[in-house]
């Protein structure tokens, strides 16, 4: 499929169901370990064992990222950013990211409905 820039400018494209928030979300939030899997470890060769022993993180810990039973805490990141040659910014950014869509998704519109914003100089 070919998406031409003309056709999203003139509003022949609908992309509602992955950009609209207040849109029933289509596409789940990917919690971080499967992209630490499949962006990282696979193409890589990289064992889920090696890169514990490597990092120095409990084999435990790297089973449940990877499997999205844990998060990805700042000890986590610091350790992946080192190992990879980035920023530890990067995993916690993804972590963060994961965690508001699926807190986004809990509260569904209950935010609207349960919190006033504060008006200042009213």
């Amino acid at each position: 499929m070919v998406i031409r820039r003309e056709d999203v400018d003139a509003g022949r494209i609908d992309f509602s169901d992955v950009a609209d928030r207040k849109a029933k979300r289509r596409i789940p939030p990917t919690h971080p370990g499967k992209l630490l899997r499949t962006e990282f470890l696979d193409p890589l060769g990289i064992t889920p064992y090696r890169l514990a022993k490597d990092t120095g993180v409990p084999q435990t810990r790297i089973a449940a990222i990877l499997s999205g039973e844990r998060a990805i805490t700042a000890d986590t990141a610091l350790r992946l950013g080192r190992f990879f040659n980035m920023s530890a910014g990067f995993w916690l950014g993804l972590q963060e990211h994961y965690d508001l869509d699926r807190a986004r998704d809990e509260l569904g519109n209950r935010l609207d409905r349960e919190v006033t914003p504060l008006e200042i100089g009213k």
